[in-house]
């Protein structure tokens, strides 16, 4: 599980889309407060997925053969096939090539904090968190280790875009220049980046589900 939650966290958190809408939410006016409102509905939501899970499986991880179990890996395997469909099918519409700032970007230096927040819901890639939320079924919340890799999650989940809020924060001068050379550089690799994260993440999920529902079987 533990590994699965870091691999999951770390797709989520090198997304190019949020990371760059982000950094020109940082740049408007206000722009720290909108930041920060971003921050928290995103966290909020990884936080809302995980505990509908550990509700309904109580806090404690499925017997091995039984049906929420096998149900847990099924859903595991789809999203993996889905990512990994997604990101071929990125790939040959030619992620060689480089990408601008889409036109609905250019504008969020004139958004309002609640538009801040629905962006966080729409930016989100509800695929990668419903994997980590279908991970977290094997949580055993009366076992620390199980809490620290939940909390763990939900930080290197957010770990790119609170970067930035705290680097904007303590060293805004610095900050603006750097982060905007970033926006850039995530412009024109974007697609790119996509790829790579929809492929590799989209194998693990579904080659190590495939590899568990036959053991099961076995």
């Amino acid at each position: 599980m533990v590994l699965d939650l870091v691999l999951i966290g770390t797709a989520i958190t090198l997304g190019p889309l949020h990371n760059s809408a982000f950094i020109l939410l940082l740049s408007a006016h206000r722009g720290l407060l909108k930041g920060l409102v971003f921050i928290l509905t995103w966290l909020a939501e990884l936080v809302l997925v995980v505990a509908v899970v550990t509700l309904l499986t109580g806090g404690e991880p499925p017997a091995r053969h039984s049906s929420p179990s096998v149900a847990g890996l099924v859903v595991k395997l789809v999203l993996g096939l889905a990512l990994v469909v997604y990101g071929q099918h990125k790939r040959r519409r030619g992620a060689s090539r480089s990408r601008g700032t889409p036109k609905w970007m250019a504008r969020l230096d004139r958004v309002s904090a609640w538009t801040a927040a629905g962006l966080a819901v729409l930016l989100q890639p509800w695929g990668m968190v419903a994997a980590g939320g279908a991970t977290a079924m094997n949580a055993d919340l009366s076992s620390a280790a199980s809490f620290l890799a939940l909390m763990g999650f939900f930080l290197l989940a957010t770990a790119s875009v609170l970067a930035m809020e705290l680097y904007a924060t303590f060293a805004p001068a610095r900050a603006h220049e750097r982060l905007e050379w970033l926006r850039t550089a995530i412009d024109t690799h974007q697609d790119q980046a996509i790829v790579v994260l929809s492929l590799l993440l989209g194998l693990w999920l579904a080659g190590k589900s495939t590899y568990e529902l036959v053991t099961l079987a076995a």
